[in-house]
């Protein structure tokens, strides 16, 4: 018979054993050192990490629109180089657009292409009208202020490609770029990902950076106490 187990439908491990994966699970342990360190099987290890990554990728979603001063940027994340492709042309390689609120949280959500009717879509729908917006020179952010964001500001980063400016009367997007720079090393961490496993992997790195002055294993302890989680 199954154990109960508050935290885990119809678990077979005890709680306490639950409670020490989680704990190494919020301090970003992987899977195959958190196996050797509690003594459960690895393939356990790995379904109850995916459903802890789950339930982070459902409670990201739950945050309310972006105010204040925002943050827009896109990004690419897969191989660094393929043979014959560079940059967003790429086919191996996945874009994804970030919002990142000035001082808070980012949204992060992989996207078909970075068109500017795609990037419009989700402004429209994640930021609020009277946000302070910051891009840089892309040309899919034209039409923002058309679009009602009428404090929509631009840093031309690379105008001048030997003296490239990063920050100019307080324009930058060095907020988000710093995201990218904390996702991409967790990234490497794994050393790859399936294509398939990424969009889950993107919503947890959101979700920790957007809970990094918190206790995450408190976090996600209450939620799976409220929520048990299910295979």
């Amino acid at each position: 018979m199954a154990q109960k187990n508050r935290y885990l439908f119809r678990g077979r491990i005890s709680e306490r054993k639950f409670r020490d994966l989680l704990r190494l699970f919020a301090l970003d342990i992987t899977a195959d050192k958190a196996a050797v360190l509690t003594g459960l099987h690895h393939n356990t290890v790995l379904a109850l990490y995916r459903l802890l990554r789950l339930r982070m990728a459902a409670l990201a979603e739950a945050d309310c629109p972006f105010r204040g001063q925002v943050e827009l940027d896109e990004s690419y994340f897969g191989p660094i180089r393929t043979r014959g492709h560079r940059g967003r042309g790429n086919p191996r390689k996945v874009p994804v657009f970030g919002i990142l609120e000035r001082g808070g949280r980012v949204h992060c959500q992989i996207v078909k292409n970075c068109s500017k009717a795609t990037l419009l879509a989700i402004i429209e729908g994640r930021v609020e009208l009277s946000a302070e917006v910051v891009t840089d020179g892309f040309r899919s952010y034209d039409g923002l202020v058309e679009a009602g964001f009428t404090r929509h500001h631009r840093i031309n980063k690379y105008w001048d490609r030997e003296h490239p400016v990063y920050a100019e009367n307080g324009v930058h997007i060095n907020g988000i770029e710093s995201f990218w720079s904390y996702a991409k090393r967790r990234h490497a961490k794994f050393n790859g990902l399936r294509r398939s496993s990424f969009p889950t992997f993107l919503k947890e790195t959101e979700f920790r950076f957007n809970t990094r002055d918190q206790d995450l294993y408190k976090i996600l302890l209450k939620s799976s106490r409220m929520k048990p989680l299910r295979r």
